[in-house]
């Protein structure tokens, strides 16, 4: 999988709300025309994803908190992040729809580039297969379930239709199992009977982007290693995400909610 992070395409966390499941994902395109020197030029393809979240983020219409979709693909096979993982899609036309889909959207549209490659619909298929590992359902259906509208087009529809197979009958590696931080002691974040800030460790980090990703992030910068307030606070919010309250949700960690936060071993 080739990932084209927000943060190499310069954008924010996202302001999309957060939601951690699924019933699966929705294809999409375009339907527009979309320019055919995508096909040899990368570039392009970056520049037109970045135009499609900014004529998102100007629609005060339909009010969107980022670009509509959860990711995107283009025609060089490079999946490119949208809102990302855990972040509930404004693209499947209505609030219902959005609840039950994450959304992936192939750069082709209904004049010019048309038709897909079988890189963008690898990469297309890598994007639905991270999602279906960070809570997405089997599910795999285009826009037009469900919804009066052309999307995802007459050719990535039939795709979609057969079962939206790799190209060429191949198969990814089955990723490997994820491997998250054990639990390290209430001591551990805690000098005396306080917050241990000023700490460093690459955990603080792990731990703050795992807390940016499920909505609880308290950043203005950051994350980083070194313990700070941000972090303190930004725990305290997922501690009360998880239904504690009072006493029960202040610093430090408890081992319940530092299992469901899954921070990945670093």
């Amino acid at each position: 999988m080739r990932l084209v992070t927000r943060a190499q395409l310069g954008w924010p966390a996202s302001a999309a709300p957060a939601q951690a499941t699924t019933k699966g994902v929705k294809v999409h395109y375009l339907g527009t025309e979309v320019s055919t020197t995508l096909l040899t030029d990368h570039a392009a393809c970056l520049s037109l994803w970045k135009s499609i979240r900014a004529s998102h983020l100007a629609n005060k219409k339909e009010n969107y908190s980022d670009i509509a979709y959860s990711y995107g693909a283009c025609p060089h096979g490079y999946l490119l992040e949208g809102r990302g993982l855990g972040k509930r899609t404004g693209a499947n036309g209505n609030q219902p729809l959005n609840k039950a889909h994450y959304a992936i959207v192939g750069l082709v549209g209904d004049e010019g580039l048309t038709e897909p490659t079988d890189a963008m619909l690898s990469a297309i298929r890598d994007g639905i297969e991270l999602m279906q590992g960070h809570g997405a359902g089997k599910e795999i259906k285009g826009h037009k379930d469900g919804y009066a509208t052309d999307c995802p087009g007459p050719r990535l529809y039939a795709w979609v239709q057969k079962g939206a197979p790799r190209p060429g009958g191949t198969t990814q590696p089955a990723p490997a199992k994820p491997r998250f931080e054990p639990y390290p002691g209430k001591s551990f974040f805690l000098k005396g009977d306080r917050p241990a800030l000023g700490k460093s460790s690459p955990i603080f980090t792990a731990m703050g982007k795992r807390l940016v990703a499920v909505g609880c992030g308290r950043y203005k910068v950051g994350p980083g290693p070194t313990l700070g307030q941000a972090d303190v606070d930004s725990y305290e919010a997922f501690q009360r995400k998880c239904g504690y309250s009072g006493a029960d949700a202040k610093w430090p960690p408890g081992p319940t909610t530092w299992a469901k936060l899954q921070v990945p071993n670093v």
